[in-house]
């Protein structure tokens, strides 16, 4: 065969290869997502003791949990092992770094949360990563004293009445705001508080208290719900609940009014989860499981690196 008539029929074969490309696929395979979550919410009940919530005589104080749990996960032996005062154990559940931080709202965290390093890491706008709280001292998660990260990848802010030290609000408020937040953000994070169960503690008013607990546990059902009625969260986000600390033991002088030290009342708190890559109808009761394993889980779940947390992927709760 000639040179030329080589290169004819080379051309021939490469436009009849062109001509019938169309019919296959020769597109590469793609990589599924290793989660379903997409969105991630972490509601922070404040202060209540775990022995009126799921160690209550029939769990009385939770019904909407307990109903809940069917499509989730408990863990029975979750601990605060800091500090037990909110500002500490809120910065805890939100960096995976104990922390002895003011509990007046008048001092940063010294690490970045797992939103701000979420935000840098994914490039989005600060609307996708949200803190909505009852109390205005909590804004100062939003931000951290580390220089790289300070005033840096900040989440937006909705805290007490308007936030920086302009006082607390109702959780019925914070609820209503954060449902607002989703419809019109759509933010894949989202770290709330609720502080009645804490106020009511507090006030030595236990009838108050308790009935706090009970409201808040409607609360997570409610908001549970909306989530699973918009399209854009609705069986791809998680959402877990936890506690920034718990309260004294009865035996404790200042009993269940107070909190801050290291009894088993102050650090025994909730880990309760549902989602669509979580056990459902599952206690798990062995392990030893911490406040700064939260920022490692829902890292995990979002795939996005935790740079500073030390805490540890809570394995035994994923499918």
């Amino acid at each position: 065969m000639t040179k030329n008539a080589l290169l004819l029929s080379l051309m021939s074969l490469f436009l009849l290869f062109s001509c019938n490309s169309s019919d296959l696929d020769i597109s590469s395979p793609t990589t599924p997502d290793k989660y379903q979550t997409k969105n991630v919410v972490l509601l922070v009940v404040d202060g209540p003791r775990i022995s009126e919530t799921w160690e209550s005589a029939n769990q009385e104080n939770i019904p909407n949990r307990m109903n809940l749990l069917k499509k989730g996960v408990f863990i029975s032996n979750f601990k605060n092992k800091g500090i037990t005062f909110t500002n500490s154990g809120h910065s805890a559940l939100c960096s995976g770094v104990y922390e002895n931080i003011k509990n007046d709202g008048t001092e940063l965290p010294g690490y970045p949360s797992m939103m701000q390093q979420w935000l840098k890491f994914t490039g989005v706008d600060k609307t996708k990563a949200w803190l909505i709280m009852s109390k205005d001292k909590l804004e100062v998660l939003n931000n951290c004293k580390l220089d790289l990260w300070k005033n840096k990848f900040q989440p937006s802010v909705d805290c007490g009445i308007n936030g920086n030290g302009s006082g607390f609000r109702e959780d019925a408020v914070t609820v209503l705001n954060a449902k607002k937040i989703m419809k019109k953000y759509s933010p894949n994070m989202i770290v709330m508080n609720l502080k009645d169960v804490d106020v009511n503690g507090h006030a030595e008013n236990w009838d108050g208290y308790l009935q706090a607990i009970k409201r808040t546990d409607a609360s997570i059902k409610e908001i549970w719900d909306y989530i699973q009625s918009l399209p854009q969260y609705k069986d791809k986000t998680t959402l877990i609940v936890s506690n920034d600390h718990g309260r004294h033991l009865d035996g404790n002088e200042e009993g269940f009014s107070q909190h801050g030290d290291n009894c088993a009342g102050c650090r025994h708190i909730e880990f309760f989860a549902i989602g669509p890559d979580f056990k459902t109808n599952t206690v798990i009761s062995t392990g030893d499981y911490e406040q700064i394993d939260v920022p490692s889980t829902i890292a995990e779940l979002l795939q996005f690196p935790l740079q500073y947390g030390n805490g540890k992927v809570i394995k035994s709760i994923f499918k």
